[in-house]
C-alpha cells in the first residue's frame, strides 16, 4: 500500500464541505444542548416532585442508551409517530436531545454545589427565583460546570461522526466515501483521525483559557 496525499488534495473542496457541516452541527447542537439542559435542570429543581421524577426518567433513558440507537429510532422510527425528518435536521435534533440529557446533569450538580445559605439569604432579601438563578446560582456554579461542559462538548463533536449512518453529509461520511471511491482507505482514516484530534485540541485549549479567565474574574479583589 502507498500513502497517496494527492487523493486528499484533489478532494479538498469536498472534505472542507463535510468539515463545515460537522462544525455547524457541533456548534448548533452544543448551544442547543446547553440551553435545553439548563432548562431541564431548572425545571427539575423548581418544578416540584412530579416534574422532577418525569424528567429524571427521560434523562436516565437518554443517558442509558447509545446515541447510535437513539438516532436510528429518531430517523427510522419517527415517521411512525408523524415525525419524518430529513437527515440533517434529524441529526441536529438527535444531537441536541442527547447532549441536553448530559448537560442537565452537569447543571444539576452545579446547582447542588452552591451553598444553601446563599439561596436562603437571597430569598430573605426578597429576590425572585429568576433573580436567584441569574445573580446567585449562575455566577457561583459557572466555574464548577465549565470543565465538564467542555468535556461534553468534545463528546458531542465526536458523536457527529455517528450521523453518517443516516447519510448526513458531515466529515466522516464525506471522507469515507472518498476513501471507498479512490480505494484510499488508509488516507481517509488517517485524515479523519488528524482532523478530529485538531478539533479536540482546539476545544480543550479554549476551555482552559475560558476557565482561567473566569477564575481570575471570580477571585479578583474587585
Amino acid at each position: 500500500m502507498i500513502f497517496d496525499i494527492n487523493v486528499i488534495i484533489e478532494k479538498l473542496p469536498e472534505i472542507l464541505s463535510g468539515l463545515g457541516v460537522t462544525i455547524a452541527l457541533w456548534i448548533a447542537g452544543t448551544i442547543g444542548s446547553v440551553i435545553l439542559g439548563f432548562l431541564v435542570a431548572t425545571a427539575r429543581k423548581y418544578g416540584g416532585r412530579p416534574v422532577n421524577l418525569a424528567l429524571g426518567v427521560v434523562v436516565e433513558i437518554l443517558r442509558g442508551t447509545p446515541f447510535l440507537i437513539q438516532i436510528f429510532l429518531l430517523y427510522y422510527g419517527g415517521p411512525f409517530i408523524g415525525l419524518a425528518l430529513d437527515p440533517l435536521p434529524c441529526g441536529l435534533l438527535g444531537l441536541l436531545v442527547y447532549g441536553a440529557a448530559y448537560y442537565s446533569e452537569i447543571f444539576r450538580a452545579g446547582f447542588a454545589a452552591v451553598p444553601a445559605g446563599h439561596i436562603e439569604a437571597a430569598e430573605c432579601l426578597g429576590l425572585t427565583r429568576v433573580q436567584i438563578i441569574r445573580r446567585i446560582l449562575l455566577p457561583e456554579m459557572a466555574l464548577l460546570v465549565l470543565p465538564p461542559s467542555v468535556n461534553m462538548s468534545v463528546i458531542l463533536m465526536k458523536e457527529t461522526a455517528i450521523l453518517s449512518i443516516i447519510t448526513v453529509p458531515e466529515l466522516t461520511l464525506t471522507v469515507s466515501a472518498i476513501g471507498s471511491q479512490q480505494y484510499a482507505f488508509l488516507e481517509s482514516i488517517f485524515l479523519l483521525a488528524i482532523i478530529y484530534w485538531v478539533l479536540v485540541e482546539i476545544t480543550g485549549r479554549l476551555g482552559r483559557l475560558a476557565e482561567t479567565r473566569l477564575s481570575r474574574l471570580r477571585f479578583s479583589p474587585t
